[in-house]
């Protein structure tokens, strides 16, 4: 689609929209693997530009479900509880394909 899965401009990072897929292209059954494997995706996403998820400033989580918004947040949670980025959660129509959740990320390195 014509998009990087991070940009780096100064000390400013970008994590594209993550969905939860595994490495084979498969979608874990649940909200909260899927979650978590959207949060996997954006921790390499940073360590390809020698950040991690401890520079993490802002987090978005879309989601088709946000009544289970408890799921999420049971990653979500004990990951970024040092951090505590801001956050918003919103729920949408539709994903791709099986997807439950898709989070982005912005990330300081300065």
């Amino acid at each position: 689609m014509g998009y990087s899965r991070a940009v780096q401009a100064g000390p400013m990072i970008w994590v594209s929209g993550c969905v939860g897929t595994n490495p084979d292209g498969t979608y874990p059954p649940g909200l909260a693997d899927q979650t978590r494997r959207c949060v996997e995706r954006i921790g390499d996403a940073l360590a390809a530009l020698d950040a991690s998820l401890d520079h993490v400033v802002k987090v978005r989580i879309y989601t088709t479900t946000i009544d289970r918004w408890e799921e999420i947040a049971s990653v979500m949670g004990p990951t970024f509880a040092d951090i505590r980025p801001a956050n918003v959660l919103v729920e949408v129509a539709k994903l791709v394909d099986d997807a439950l959740v898709e989070i982005e990320a912005e990330a300081w390195v300065g």
